[in-house]
């Protein structure tokens, strides 16, 4: 930390278990020996998340603060009335992100790093709490995404494995998920998509007396008419990403299938857990 004549300046840099925000932690770690990591664990998060959040302290050589909100998610599920969050009402990433992270770093003035690249037109979560400043090193450097790939490479630590069949880090049932990512979802973690089909039963049988109300984690329909649709939905992809390769056929495969995941559905994602 560096001293001022009467405040401690804090540098802190959020993780979000994604490839940006990773590499960007890599990428401070000699630059800003100060630096402070944290991630705000819902205690919904892929299993391969976690793992991803060891592999970097151990490059890191520090660790990385878990920020837990005082109550979890079903706490706020129950004051919400049973309303799923969505992305017209995002009362998880208000109560399980913002608050706890803002309660962290309370009134010193704080330097905060965003790993957003020079090659995207966004800027990310950036507080509104005076004594924060967001600093965003790549787009100050002109780094891209080949860039955030070369670092990860360079540093050992590669891409969350996740990436093989999902492009955005979240929750497992995050709502932001695209159709084909929630089918993969039940491929890879049967347990979690069944998790998530849960509250989706849960709270719709809790809202009969709430009528024509129903709550669904993909827009449009429930989890159990999406996975009856699971062939149409795999083969449309596929079809698309083939369509895609031959285009473009030396193409890293993690850039094909998120230009291919965005096109089947181009919703921004949350800039507080996406980055």
């Amino acid at each position: 930390m560096i001293q001022t004549e009467t405040h401690v300046v804090r540098h802190v840099l959020g993780l979000s278990g994604g490839k940006d925000s990773a590499a960007l932690a890599i990428y401070m770690r000699d630059r800003v020996p100060a630096m402070e990591y944290f991630f705000c664990d819902t205690g919904r998060e892929l299993p391969e998340t976690y793992e991803y959040l060891l592999r970097l302290e151990a490059v890191l050589g520090k660790r990385i603060v878990r920020l837990n909100s005082d109550r979890d998610f079903d706490h706020w599920l129950h004051v919400y009335g049973g309303a799923l969050p969505s992305p017209q009402m995002r009362w998880c990433t208000k109560n399980l992100k913002i608050k706890p992270l803002e309660a962290w770093i309370g009134d010193a003035p704080t330097y905060t790093y965003i790993g957003i690249r020079a090659d995207e037109d966004r800027e990310g979560y950036i507080s509104h709490k005076p004594n924060i400043t967001a600093v965003f090193p790549f787009k100050e450097a002109g780094l891209r995404r080949e860039d955030v790939l070369r670092i990860l490479e360079d540093a050992g630590v590669g891409l969350p494995s996740y990436y093989a069949w999902r492009t955005r880090s979240g929750c497992f049932f995050c709502f932001f998920q695209r159709k084909y990512e929630w089918v993969r979802l039940a491929d890879e973690h049967p347990d979690l998509f069944e998790k998530a089909v849960s509250y989706e039963d849960k709270v719709n049988y809790e809202d009969k007396a709430m009528k024509g109300r129903k709550f669904t984690w993909s827009q449009g329909e429930s989890l159990r008419e999406l996975i009856a649709r699971r062939d149409e939905i795999v083969r449309q992809h596929e079809e698309t990403v083939a369509r895609e390769q031959r285009a473009a056929p030396n193409r890293p495969l993690i850039e094909v299938l998120g230009d291919v995941l965005d096109s089947e559905d181009a919703t921004l994602p949350c800039q507080v857990c996406h980055i």
